[in-house]
């Protein structure tokens, strides 16, 4: 189970995170209205699919003994109308054949967070008392 807690305070829109035991903070750029002190919520989640897709494929390469060398993953989130989407390009390094390499592309669709974001998940919200 992965837990996160985000803080909002004084500052405008600057938000701290704590996630596991790492620290982070969250903010909107200055055209938003905030300070660009961390990444905008959007930003964190394509990393969130970077991070996970690049792991998920460094894992796999290695169960099958190939040779990855490294995995770059850039991402783009873009919303027209009612339509979202993100695009995301690999850079695989090493010296892989044309078949791993498409099967590192196939496995980059099956990603525990891409799978996540492809079939949503429900948010269940519960207000606690004042305090």
């Amino acid at each position: 189970m992965a837990r996160a807690r985000a803080r909002i305070a004084a500052a405008r829109y600057r938000t701290d995170i704590r996630a596991g035991t790492h620290e982070l903070a969250a903010d909107e750029g200055a055209a938003l209205g905030g300070l660009d002190s961390g990444p905008a919520p959007y930003e964190l989640l394509l990393a969130a699919l970077g991070a996970c897709t690049a792991m998920t494929l460094k894992m796999y390469a290695e169960r099958k003994g190939w040779p990855l060398e490294a995995v770059e993953v850039d991402l783009a989130y873009h919303k027209a109308d009612d339509a979202t989407r993100i695009d995301r390009q690999l850079s695989i390094e090493g010296p892989l054949d044309a078949d791993q390499r498409a099967r590192l592309a196939d496995i980059a669709e099956r990603t525990p967070v891409t799978l996540t974001l492809k079939g949503g998940v429900a948010i269940v919200t519960h207000l606690q008392p004042s305090r």
